[in-house]
């Protein structure tokens, strides 16, 4: 039975519960921490200043660059920076040196989106917690124990899945949009000057009266549009238009008014800038309005780790991450993955942030940097795709991504003076991730290079065993081997030890491609190389999982029987040994053979049936 497409309105409500739980509790911290220095006075026409700087970031990084631009940029229907990635590469794909640095920068970029995985939590529970201290200044003892709990349970239960909780994802965010754009609203009905700061002449105005300051300071405005990314990110799970449509029907003009009551309350009484979100929700609402906050950066935090999880699986693809466990968490959305590993390391990372910076004010410090450099390099592949892949005019493409690219980069630079003061936390660990990522692709050239210079050419050796064999065994063997076109080390070691050749012998290569989705048409090909041997290439999407037996039925269907129950599966496991010499650092070595000891079965990877697998090992000097 074939399931009717869901409506706009349902895709609508999905996004607000998944794409904007990042942006959408940015108020609960965005716009004190513009003040919390206490070197920007509380007056009329900063207040002005600041509202029109954080209206016109909104509209221009948002609503212009992202839902205008950066959206259109599609991989198949998938975005995010790992689509965008291999959409910019395949640009350049004739372009060697280009496409060797945007695979860096792109790494890189996906070193900082783990950086950020780790403060967007933390600050998001910790700024709604702390509403308690606005309730009764004797909660203050116990907002960091209340945090840690929080968060150690939603890292808890990600083993679970969100299958039965996620369908009120969307219901709870739209409460949470519509009690931050009513709170907002009675502000600003008492004191309807702040829309003033609706027109632009306010920023600049700002910006021209206090240079220095308010470069400073844009690194705080900033914080109003993290998140933005998960626009583009999502837009696989959900389509442009649902995603648009919430945008403008609700996210932007809730925010915009709960950012311009905050404004008017704090010029109406200067000491609510302490905490503006919470002291301009009625005291009625108030214990409400922070488990309303809570839930809501609980939202925020299980998108972002959800899509951690699935940035994982398609750098494991994509060949810059080893194998990992990936257990799916639904029985009908394949989307839905928990990576044990990567769990752990976010909750090690989230622990230890909030340990280390105990507010939200002291997390604003950190906040920032990683998304905005992400930011530059979403800007400048995306320059790429659109000059090289969509082949439109150079002087369009500059106009088109120049803007933007300025923009980003002031904001960039600004959130560069957060370093001394946290910024370095998010990124030491994204320099850390880098490097690991780095290495494993590395090293992984590296073996593949000592594989050839060691290697026999499969054909020719083929025809040499098969032309006098030795004893022929029933059923089908298959060889997985990363190289199509030499020998497998477990087939040597097979007719070494064992003996024997197989009826029917498979040279099975499995290739990831730099798309999300191949269509079950496109799976792969199958060549005779000579008697009762045949060459196999399956091919998929680096957002989809290698089921090898469920492929390998396909290819062959109508050319050759299959039988499971016949079918052995032979996998050459290697054990690297780091040696003195030419290949990278001693380190990095040591980095990568650790990293290689404790990949995941490869077995268990392609989805191969555990009684038919036979693994068979040899030593490595790299």
């Amino acid at each position: 039975m074939n399931r009717s497409r869901p409506s706009l309105a349902a895709l609508s409500l999905g996004a607000i519960g998944v794409v904007y739980g990042d942006i959408g509790t940015s108020p609960l911290y965005a716009f004190k921490e513009v003040f919390a220095s206490g070197r920007v006075p509380v007056t009329h026409d900063n207040i002005l200043g600041i509202l029109s700087l954080f209206f016109w970031t909104l509209t221009v990084v948002v609503s212009v660059k992202y839902v205008g631009l950066i959206m259109r940029a599609d991989n198949h229907g998938e975005g995010g920076l790992m689509a965008l990635l291999a959409l910019a590469s395949h640009s350049v794909r004739d372009r060697p040196r280009v496409r060797q640095v945007l695979m860096v920068c792109g790494i890189f970029g996906l070193a900082l989106f783990f950086g950020d995985g780790v403060i967007t939590p933390a600050i998001s529970v910790l700024s709604a917690v702390e509403g308690l201290e606005i309730v009764t200044p004797a909660a203050k003892p116990y907002v960091l124990p209340i945090s840690f709990a929080v968060l150690i349970a939603l890292f808890l239960v990600q083993k679970h899945g969100t299958a039965q909780i996620g369908r009120y994802f969307g219901p709870i965010m739209v409460l949470w949009f519509l009690a931050i754009a009513l709170c907002g609203l009675m502000p600003v009905l008492r004191n309807p000057s702040v829309l003033w700061a609706l027109s632009p002449h306010h920023a600049l105005r700002f910006g021209l009266a206090n240079l220095p300051l308010a470069f400073v300071l844009l690194g705080a405005v900033f914080l109003c549009v993290t998140g933005a990314e998960a626009l583009y990110a999502d837009m696989g799970h959900f389509g442009k238009a649902p995603i648009q449509w919430a945008w403008f029907g609700l996210v932007m003009p809730a925010l915009v008014l709960n950012y311009f009551g905050q404004g008017a309350l704090v010029l109406a009484d200067p000491k609510a800038i302490e905490n503006p979100f919470f002291l301009m929700t009625p005291t009625w609402a108030l214990i409400g309005m922070v488990g309303l906050a809570t839930a809501a950066t609980v939202i925020a935090s299980q998108a972002l780790i959800s899509g951690a999880f699935s940035a994982t699986k398609q750098t494991i693809q994509l060949g810059y991450l080893p194998r990992m466990t990936i257990l799916h968490t639904s029985e009908h959305d394949k989307g839905q993955i928990y990576v044990p590993a990567v769990n752990l390391a976010l909750l090690v990372g989230v622990t230890l942030a909030v340990g280390m910076f105990h507010s939200s004010s002291a997390l604003a410090a950190a906040y920032g940097i990683s998304v905005s450099l992400v930011m530059v390099i979403t800007t400048a592949m995306t320059f790429f795709v659109i000059r090289y892949g969509w082949g439109y005019p150079l002087p369009l493409c500059i106009a088109a991504t120049g803007f933007f690219m300025v923009v980003d980069t002031v904001f960039f630079a600004s959130n560069l003076l957060k370093i001394a003061e946290g910024g370095w936390f998010p990124l030491l660990m994204a320099a850390a991730l880098f490097v690991i990522l780095a290495t494993w692709s590395d090293g992984q050239a590296i073996l593949a290079g000592k594989r050839s210079a060691e290697a026999l050419e499969l054909k020719p050796f083929l025809e040499n065993v098969t032309s006098d064999p030795p004893t022929r065994v029933p059923g089908t063997a298959v060889f997985l081997t990363a190289q199509p076109d030499i020998v497998p080390n477990a087939m040597l070691h097979n007719l070494k030890h064992n003996k024997v050749l197989h009826e029917r012998n498979l040279f099975v290569t499995v290739h990831t491609h730099e798309i999300p989705v191949l269509p079950p048409d496109q799976r792969g090909e199958m060549t005779p190389i000579c008697q009762d041997c045949w060459r196999v290439v399956l091919d998929f999407g680096f957002m989809q999982s290698p089921d090898v037996p469920q492929a390998l039925a396909d290819v062959m269907r109508g050319s050759l029987p299959f039988d499971p129950m016949t079918t052995s599966y032979f996998l050459s496991r290697e054990i690297v040994v780091p040696t003195v010499g030419d290949g990278m650092a001693d380190w990095r070595e040591k980095i990568f053979a650790t990293m290689h000891r404790s990949a995941s079965a490869a077995a268990e990877y392609l989805y191969l049936p555990n009684n038919s697998v036979v693994e068979l090992g040899s030593k490595v000097e790299i």
